[in-house]
């Protein structure tokens, strides 16, 4: 029996947490949704898909699976869960087999320049670029916030390659952030073309969830209707 999607999984992006998710997960609760946050470490892809699989797994039915920025390269391969019915890209990485978020960033460069290793084999932004570069349509003091509590990502996890994009064989959203200086707009254009999705695009910094939640949500909700799943 087919049926309306009721169940959303939100996967962040690098150097942010779930916590961003929540004026959507709000929006989607008191729509009927039942919704999971996945709070992945950035430590390694293998981890983040570990904990994004877990989060599907406890889902009662079909989902539908949301990633921002390198969020999207964890829902490449973790869409291919039997669970996921539909994947929508927030101004995210819609990896093709091979690719991984660092070579999307080194083909078209992003604008910002405030991308830092340390010795720990993690990257940071720049606190003073952050709220410019990354959150730049977001309140000052949130944007501030978000700078001095990121969460690093791990090279091994931004330059991991994805071997099987889910976007091959599930319906596909994309919200394309036209100001974006984290993914460079054009990229995220040309990946949400190439996986042939339903694409809209808004005036936006890098957290398109956080400054756009209601088309963001809509963008959801949209999938959710469309792509229904088996029960």
């Amino acid at each position: 029996m087919k049926s309306h999607i009721k169940n959303v999984v939100l996967v962040h992006g690098a150097f942010a947490d779930g916590s961003g998710w929540e004026p959507v997960a709000l929006a989607l609760k008191k729509d009927g949704y039942k919704v999971s946050v996945v709070q992945h470490p950035e430590t390694s892809y293998a981890e983040d898909q570990k904990y994004t699989k877990a989060a599907i797994d406890a889902m009662d039915g079909p989902v539908v699976l949301v990633g921002h920025s390198y969020g999207g390269s964890v829902i490449t391969e973790a869409g291919n869960h039997p669970k996921v019915a539909a994947l929508v890209y927030i101004a995210a990485f819609a990896l093709d087999e091979g690719e991984s978020c660092a070579s999307i960033e080194q083909a078209v460069p992003q604008a910002s320049k405030a991308f830092r290793p340390d010795g720990n084999g993690n990257w940071w932004i720049d606190q003073e670029h952050f709220a410019a570069d990354f959150a730049a349509d977001v309140p000052p003091e949130k944007a501030w916030f978000m700078a001095i509590s990121q969460v690093p990502i791990s090279t091994e996890a931004f330059t991991h390659k994805v071997s099987k994009p889910a976007w091959k064989t599930k319906p596909t959203w994309y919200m394309v952030a036209a100001q974006d200086r984290s993914i460079n707009p054009e990229q995220e254009r040309m990946m949400a073309k190439r996986a042939k999705a339903k694409t809209v695009e808004v005036n936006s910094s890098h957290v398109a969830y956080m400054s756009h939640p209601k088309e963001a949500v809509k963008l959801i909700e949209e999938a959710a209707t469309s792509a229904q799943g088996d029960e």
